[in-house]
């Protein structure tokens, strides 16, 4: 079995709520099952190669880092992750990361540009941040199954009118508190506002990350009991057990 490639952007920029735990927990979920597994990043002013990777990683950031990503993401990446979109590749985008993945993040008179990947866009409006356990139901083939996080945002996202949530919620607030959808999916492009990180909360999830990005399904593994009560957990947080 070919070894998960990842590249992470920006790690050092768009890496607040342990982000960087999503990585660690790909990487387990490999080596378990004897998968090899490669970690790059790129960060400002670096190209990205849309064939040399299966899997892109962009993680949180407060506003001030979004601003210094989101201009040099279009510059310099943005061409690369729509190849790689189009080939089959997945592109995870939490939090901060999510919010650029669309067209704009609109910052009281600022405007930070996004990538475009995805139909929607996100405004800073007036009113308190979003915060709190969040679970939803999602299905990324196999049927629904629960994804649990917790969620910080001030922008609120509204997604444009033929796409596609990552999920419905259950509790919490999801996009933006109104109309009950959380995050996006774009074919094996996803983004989503849930962290804590994500993936510790939800292996399964990251299970179902690794056989998009390299085509394959995966056998389970022999004792998933810690991630099982982590993911039971999380769900009782949110109030969704």
């Amino acid at each position: 079995m070919p070894a998960l490639r990842v590249c992470a952007l920006y790690p050092e920029l768009m890496n607040i709520y342990a982000d960087r735990g999503n990585i660690a927990v790909l990487r387990s979920r490999c080596e378990w099952r004897g998968i090899g597994f490669e970690l790059s990043s790129a960060s400002l002013g670096d190209p990205v190669d849309a064939d040399a990777h299966d899997l892109f990683y962009l993680g949180g950031g407060q506003d001030r880092d979004q601003v210094a990503v989101a201009g040099d993401m279009v510059a310099t990446k943005r061409d690369a992750l729509h190849a790689a979109a189009e080939r089959g590749a997945v592109v995870l985008a939490v939090c901060g990361g999510y919010q650029l993945l669309g067209h704009s993040y609109e910052l009281g008179n600022e405007a930070l540009p996004g990538v475009g990947l995805v139909d929607l866009h996100t405004v800073r409006e007036p009113g308190p941040r979003l915060i709190g356990n969040c679970a939803i139901e999602a299905d990324l083939g196999g049927g629904e199954r629960v994804i649990a996080g917790f969620e910080n945002h001030g922008g609120r996202t509204y997604l444009g009118p033929g796409e596609a949530p990552l999920g419905r919620v259950i509790s919490g607030h999801g996009n933006n508190g109104r109309d009950g959808l959380e995050g996006v999916r774009r074919g094996n492009v996803i983004g989503t506002y849930l962290h804590g990180p994500l993936l510790p909360k939800n292996a399964w999830l990251a299970d179902r990350l690794i056989e998009l990005a390299l085509g394959v399904e995966l056998d389970p593994l022999p004792d998933d009991s810690l991630e099982d009560a982590a993911h039971a957990a999380a769900k009782r947080a949110a109030g969704a057990a």
